[in-house]
């Protein structure tokens, strides 16, 4: 295993020590420990799997290392009974999994995305590397637990790797019913999720008080609004954090690809403006996945090339800032 101490990455060339504990010892005593069937739950098979040479990042409360690209499904995979398009969606996720993906995150707000998905992980039988993720969404507390029998009926799973309150919406009462989850060895991790900006007040203030294992939130070039308290704050309680919306949803990278790539982009590996953002993304030290959305073969193949290669120190960062902001 070689590690690049300035930017806190770790490229994973052995198995990864499938530990219930956590990896920050200054958090134990806010955690729920895993146990039995939570535990076993908490390792997929990709554990021992990783492909070469790509980046891995741990979940602190767990010690888990997943792949640092996932995938989203918001608008892309919405595309209803339509046997084409999902036929097409296949084969979307055939070369996510090939590429040594895992993360697939959806939610009940995202139309069929969750039906979609299920689908798909049939045709491809199931693949024993997926980590899947999801959200609650609904305003009545009460209702939280069907919902999430629902989804698990859509995604065609028995439990899900990471359950989140979406949008922070009745998110007191969904913490409750996840952390119940979790202790009964249901569910291995518990998060919540907001996007572009929005109730980050309210975030911070559930990272300070309740012992949750992720957070997700917008974070690219042209937003880095989180890099001021939740990033850091993040870090600091060993919460670990997917960045949502990593292109904008398209505006970031459409508006970056009527520019010629920066002479930077050669010295971290970046063939294109996808892997550009996503290495700026993901080397970010408190960040443990991005999950762009894609409807196309092409552009995954693109997106997971982000994992492979230099990843930019502290430094280089910086400089892609500055050339990013210069565009």
């Amino acid at each position: 295993m070689t590690q690049n101490n300035a930017a806190g990455l770790i490229f994973f060339r052995r198995k990864v020590p499938q530990s219930g504990s956590a990896m920050n010892a200054s958090t134990p005593d806010r955690r729920t420990v895993l146990t039995g069937a939570a535990a076993a739950l908490a390792v997929p098979a990709f554990a021992n799997a990783q492909p070469p040479q790509q980046l891995y990042k741990t979940i602190p409360s767990t010690g888990i290392a997943i792949p640092a690209v996932g995938m989203g499904s918001w608008l892309t995979f919405d595309v209803g009974a339509n046997a084409q398009l999902r036929a097409a969606r296949t084969e979307v996720l055939r070369e996510f999994f090939r590429l040594g993906g895992a993360v697939i995150d959806s939610s009940p707000m995202y139309g069929t995305s969750q039906a979609v998905i299920g689908h798909a992980l049939d045709e491809l039988g199931r693949p024993d590397r997926t980590f899947a993720a999801d959200k609650v969404w609904i305003d009545d507390g009460a209702q939280g637990p069907a919902q999430i029998d629902e989804s698990r009926r859509r995604w065609g799973v028995d439990r899900f790797n990471l359950l989140q309150v979406h949008n922070l919406v009745s998110w007191r009462a969904h913490l409750e019913t996840l952390f119940a989850m979790k202790a009964e060895g249901q569910l291995a991790h518990v998060g919540v999720t907001s996007y572009s900006g929005h109730h980050y007040d309210e975030m911070e203030r559930i990272l300070r008080d309740h012992p949750i294992d992720f957070i997700q939130l917008t974070y690219n070039m042209a937003d880095r609004r989180a890099e001021n308290r939740l990033l850091p704050m993040a870090h600091e309680k060993g919460v670990a954090v997917i960045a949502n919306r990593p292109f904008g949803e398209g505006a970031v990278i459409n508006a970056a690809k009527r520019h010629p790539l920066p002479e930077i982009a050669a010295e971290i590996g970046a063939a294109n403006w996808a892997q550009f953002l996503l290495k700026f993304i993901i080397s970010h030290p408190a960040i443990t996945a991005a999950i762009p959305a894609t409807r196309r073969v092409d552009h995954m193949r693109e997106n997971m090339g982000a994992l492979s290669g230099s990843m930019p120190d502290r430094d280089l960062r910086l400089r892609m800032v500055q050339s990013f902001d210069a565009l």
